[in-house]
């Protein structure tokens, strides 16, 4: 059973790849941009081939059973037209509910009549290194809403349920909504962060302008639109945490505090 994991070298693909070997995977291609750069086990299959350039997929797609799919809207289509030509049986997607902003991932992957999987996850742990640039120059954090919460995720976990359900044919037809173990304010990340680093780091309440000038550095142009949208949305409250993670991975999921310890360098 040949697995193909897309966008194999990104933030979760490549951990999804790193969990596949764990659960003793043996038959696994990786799509990447630059094979000979991507730096990959040397029992993975790496080949060349990119979601937004069509014609790098059906050679790709030949052989494989089951696939991980990292969302692409624009092509997500075409991606799975692709897939299912070249007889793809599963797709774990990591995607959105229908209505959300990846929701057009997750409704293509179902209309395509191939077998699924959704991994819908909120709020990454990952998205507060948006924050590293500003915690060293100044020492803040400058955002509008202190109060407004998420249920944050590690990547890894995510990548980690990803390879599970790619693994056990039980997950077909299932859509997880994906949380991490519990919902932290926007003051209770930098809390954690401050603890993690030893020092104080001051939360500044600032206008949503004030916070798009704090923020450009790091996020560039996607800034403007992650202020007036996910930062606007986590106003409306978290999701309760559920236990997803540790039901299908066997291990409990990752706490803030402990993913920023381990990533304290990186804010440092």
């Amino acid at each position: 059973m040949t697995i193909l994991v897309t966008g194999a070298t990104g933030n979760i693909g490549r951990k999804v790849v790193d969990h596949l070997l764990a659960r003793g995977a043996s038959d696994i291609r990786a799509l990447t941009v630059d094979p000979a750069k991507a730096a990959l086990p040397s029992e993975v299959d790496a080949v060349k081939g990119y979601l937004r350039k069509l014609d790098t997929l059906p050679s790709a797609f030949e052989g494989v059973s089951s696939m991980y799919l990292a969302p692409t809207p624009d092509t997500v289509e075409e991606v799975i037209a692709l897939a299912r030509k070249a007889g793809v049986e599963h797709i774990v997607d990591l995607s959105g509910e229908p209505e959300s902003w990846w929701g057009t991932c997750s409704t293509a992957v179902e209309r395509s009549g191939v077998d699924w999987t959704h991994l819908w996850p909120g709020d990454f742990m990952e998205n507060s290194l948006m924050w590293a640039d500003q915690i060293r120059r100044t020492g803040t954090v400058r955002e509008p809403y202190p109060g407004s919460a998420s249920t944050p995720i590690a990547m890894d976990d995510i990548a980690a349920v990803a390879a599970a359900a790619l693994l056990d044919d039980t997950h077909r037809g299932k859509a997880y909504l994906l949380t991490g173990p519990e919902i932290l304010t926007r003051t209770d990340l930098v809390a954690h962060i401050s603890a993690a680093l030893g020092r104080e780091i001051e939360f500044v309440r600032s206008t949503p302008d004030e916070t798009v000038r704090a923020l450009s550095p790091a996020m560039g142009d996607n800034t403007r639109w992650y202020v007036e949208n996910v930062l606007t949305y986590f106003e409306a409250g978290a999701p309760a945490p559920n236990t997803l993670v540790e039901d299908i991975t066997g291990r409990p999921a990752t706490r803030f505090a402990d993913w920023a310890r381990a990533h304290a360098r990186e804010f440092a």
